[in-house]
């Protein structure tokens, strides 16, 4: 049975994270988003602290990855772990600033693809490496099955060639975990990810994104010209299963797909949190004992945003306590990314209606910049939608497009 309180032992995680957001991260908030391509070089010591944390068994509170636990007969009852923590953390740091936590070292969505399906010699191998996840191209957003970056193994290397957009970190990194095809005729079931570090001969980035928010991280235009990485770089299996098909590279998503969901979960309470205090200033009150159609306009409003928050929430929660009960999560991390990229980029203008916050006086207007992104990047609301609708339908992609 679920639980979908937030359990004792998190606590100390929590409010280490509370701490982090809010003493860290929101007093530069606003400098970097000012000068974005800048690197928050005030980020170094709190990742070195990270580090230690992940590496205690204590966790962190950025994108680590999650592995999954084996059907172990002696383990009962329901479990509370990684992935959890993981979660809870990202939505407090992500309280205090989305791009901040986007620019932590060592903390990218690659490294969350290499904590989860890496063989045991390479996670040693790639320990402390701080790696970008490189999937969309200039031909394709989020059907990430349209993959047409090549590799073509050659002796004891693959040889890569293509382009990659939108990469997050993709600058600052130091490898980047690229999404290429072994074989185009063998469609999605050829498609692996690898381990590129920076410095590689054939690997160029091409130039970094002015973008509309999370500002302070840096997101690349990646290029790969007879990219020479070693065989041993491959995540996961070379071999291609055309029955299996795409599910080995696309679990890679389900656990990072909570994470985004956090993301957007932190971004919308941050922007609750400021509206509550500037409407309470305003005269304004907000009554949880009488209904919404008998108060103010704004706090029914509000009481409103604040429903569509807990459940995005809740959502969130439960995908991850079904991956850290070894339960197949992939129709809930969809469900919860769709619910939270889609809330949090209603809640942070309607936050911003609400107080007229539009100038930069306000974070409410860098976090609605910021929310936006949160509903695009690791997968569209409507690819979230489509993938929700196969699995509830029980239809193919072929079936259902």
């Amino acid at each position: 049975m679920i639980n979908l309180e937030v359990p004792k032992k998190a606590g100390a995680l929590i409010n280490q994270a509370y701490q982090a957001a809010a003493e860290v991260f929101r007093p530069i908030s606003r400098k970097y988003d000012r000068a974005e391509h800048t690197y928050p070089a005030e980020l170094d010591m709190f990742a070195a602290l990270l580090d230690g944390l992940n590496s205690s068994g204590e966790g962190g509170a950025g994108a680590a990855g999650v592995r999954r636990s084996g059907s172990d007969e002696k383990e009962k009852g329901n479990r509370n772990g990684a992935n959890l923590n993981v979660v809870l953390g990202t939505i407090e740091m992500c309280w205090g600033d989305v791009g901040l936590l986007l620019s932590m070292p060592r903390q990218g969505l690659g490294n969350a693809a290499i904590g989860s399906v890496a063989t045991d010699e390479q996670l040693e191998r790639f320990a402390g490496m701080w790696a970008a996840m490189a999937i969309t191209e200039p031909s394709f957003g989020s059907d990430s099955a349209a993959v047409s970056t090549t590799a073509k193994l050659d002796g004891d290397h693959y040889v890569l060639n293509g382009e990659k957009i939108f990469v997050t970190s993709g600058e600052r990194a130091d490898a980047v975990v690229v999404w290429a095809t072994l074989d185009k005729s063998k469609g999605r079931a050829a498609i692996k990810s690898f381990v590129v570090e920076k410095g590689t001969p054939g690997f160029e980035v091409v130039r970094t994104e002015h973008k509309l928010g999370i500002r302070a991280s840096d997101t690349a235009v990646l290029r790969f010209e007879n990219c020479r990485v070693p065989r041993e770089n491959l995540l996961g299996t070379p071999e291609i299963d055309t029955a299996k098909g795409f599910a080995g590279v696309m679990q890679t998503f389900d656990n990072t797909r909570p994470l985004v969901a956090a993301m957007a979960i932190g971004v919308a309470r941050a922007a609750l949190d400021e509206t509550r205090e500037i409407l309470t200033a305003a005269g304004v009150e907000i009554d949880y004992d009488r209904p919404a159609n008998a108060q103010h306009a704004a706090a029914a409003e509000f009481l409103r945003l604040e429903a569509d928050y807990e459940s995005a929430y809740l959502l969130t929660l439960e995908s991850a306590w079904m991956a850290d009960n070894r339960k197949p999560n992939s129709l809930q991390a969809s469900m919860a990314k769709a619910k939270a990229g889609r809330s949090v980029v209603e809640i942070a203008l309607k936050c911003v209606e609400l107080t007229g916050a539009y100038s930069e006086e306000s974070l409410l207007e860098k976090w609605a910049r910021d929310a936006k992104i949160l509903d695009i990047f690791e997968g569209t609301q409507q690819i979230q939608q489509l993938i929700v609708a196969r699995r509830i339908l029980g239809k193919t992609s072929a079936e259902l497009k």
